[in-house]
């Protein structure tokens, strides 16, 4: 190809960017051609929301030096992109509120404002009508999997029997359902999420009521307009793709880790209409307190908060769990009598493909690395990876074949077939393990909790595997 766009650059980072990058170098010189004697790459134009040190995690990613389109211009509130305004009565901003209660659970604080948020909401609607639609969906905000769980918990029970109370507090009575409770996380399948987006669509509006209870009158129940979720709770996920302009209140559940995050989880209220968010802290938390005491300034100065991205691609822990593959892929991919499954029997250390493959890695890990120990060693575990696939594919002992990976369906050849390749799992990890998936780069852990005997049972082995928080903010 002459030319890559990579979107999203900005989520590129991490362990997930770091094996990126490390498998960045096949697809390099996979698209690599020469024109009079000298090399030609694509050119590669990458879209990126907030960030920080861009050079620095390009040349990581892709070994290039990075220059910024447009370029920035005499004003620095308007970059061709966007535009900096104040707040108008035409130019709706997004409003930030900040909500700290010592002494009190973070979850009895959520409820309150869970309720006071979808209360005052009804309240506003039964007297405005449509025009209060964008705050009428609160969208709840996560940072990880187990807070999202224990808050859908409570919006089953507590929120739902609090909300029918409410009258009595000045506010308006509001009958919620779990029927329109959705989240928006990992756990969801693929096809699920655009019913999901499809329903947030969907607007609070007095005459689609009327309609959709004539409808349920009539038994037309094809034609019953669709009834729009009252909450959605999400995690991270929230950051990508969700473009509902219509949305304009959100709970944000604890001071996210990154600036960044908090940045583009926030900007997906209040994008057509005024945007309300409300941040709950933890006061137990101490980074919590500190970003609650800093409220205003932390907010009049996000974008200079923002923390540098970390792409480390040839880091030891980085060519542990890539390299096997990144070697099998270069030398897979470019030499046509590699390519079926049982033509990994084929290797030898001495083939011009698999010495191109070994110091092509090696000269990219010495620029983008340490300098020059990070190339050598990135050579040394290289050709003890060779060797090893050398030996393995000369191991014909019992009529047995080398392939890639295990084959399967009709054509199987249980007990003679050797694969190259391993799956993680259970085993220890060995010269040729290869990850399934970038975005599940550490393994779980296994906790053996022992009493020592204290209470006077025997000590009891549970193995309990527990996704590492890393996992989980990818979720």
């Amino acid at each position: 190809p002459d030319l890559i766009i990579q979107d999203e650059l900005h989520l590129i980072s991490g362990p997930l960017g770091t094996l990126v990058g490390l498998y960045e170098t096949a697809i390099d010189k996979l698209c690599t051609w020469e024109v009079d004697g000298k090399p030609v790459r694509p050119k590669v134009i990458a879209s990126t929301a907030t960030i920080k040190n861009a050079d620095v995690q390009v040349r990581s990613l892709f070994l290039r030096t990075v220059n910024v389109f447009p370029p920035p211009g005499l004003d620095v509130r308007d970059n061709f992109f966007s535009v900096q305004r104040d707040p108008t009565d035409e130019n709706f901003g997004r409003l930030y509120i900040g909500v700290c209660s010592p002494g009190r659970r973070l979850k009895a604080v959520l409820i309150q404002v869970y309720v006071s948020m979808l209360c005052s909401a009804q309240a506003l609607y039964e007297k405005y009508g449509k025009a209060v639609d964008p705050w009428m969906t609160t969208v709840g905000y996560f940072n990880s999997m187990r807070e999202l769980g224990g808050m859908r918990r409570l919006v089953d029970d507590s929120i739902y029997t609090r909300a029918r109370k409410q009258d009595r507090r000045g506010l308006a009575k509001r009958y919620l359902s779990g029927e329109y409770l959705a989240e928006l996380t990992s756990r969801m399948r693929s096809e699920e999420i655009p019913q999901i987006l499809d329903k947030l669509e969907a607007i609070f509006d007095p005459d689609a009521e009327e309609a959709r209870r004539q409808a349920f009158k009539k038994k037309d129940y094809k034609n019953v307009p669709k009834k729009p979720l009252d909450v959605l709770l999400a995690t991270n996920m929230i950051s990508v793709g969700v473009d509902v302009s219509r949305l304009g209140l959100m709970v944000v559940a604890g001071q996210p880790k990154a600036t960044a995050e908090y940045i583009q989880a926030t900007s997906r209220v209040g994008r057509s209409f005024p945007g309300l968010v409300c941040t709950v802290f933890n006061w137990a938390r101490p980074r919590d307190m500190s970003h609650y005491e800093t409220f205003e300034h932390y907010h009049a100065t996000f974008y200079k908060h923002v923390e540098p991205l970390s792409v480390t691609p040839f880091s030891p822990g980085a060519l542990q769990r890539g390299l096997a593959g990144l070697l099998v892929s270069m030398v897979r991919l470019r030499g046509a009598e590699f390519k079926s499954n049982d033509s990994a029997a084929r290797i030898t250390t001495s083939n011009p493909y698999v010495q191109d493959a070994i110091e092509t890695i090696a000269k990219r890990a010495e620029i983008i690395g340490d300098g020059t120990a990070t190339g050598d060693f990135c050579r040394a575990e290289l050709l003890k990876k060779a060797d090893r696939w050398q030996d393995e594919a000369q191991n014909t002992a019992g009529g047995r074949s080398l392939t890639y990976r295990e084959p399967f369906g009709e054509g199987a050849k249980k007990g003679t077939t050797v694969s190259l390749l391993h799956s993680p799992g259970l085993e220890r990890w060995e010269e040729f393990t290869c990850l399934n998936s970038l975005r599940e780069v550490e393994p779980p852990v296994k906790f053996i909790i022992s009493d020592g005997g204290l209470d006077g049972i025997d000590s009891e082995e549970l193995e309990t595997s527990e996704a590492t928080e890393e996992q989980e903010e990818n979720q």
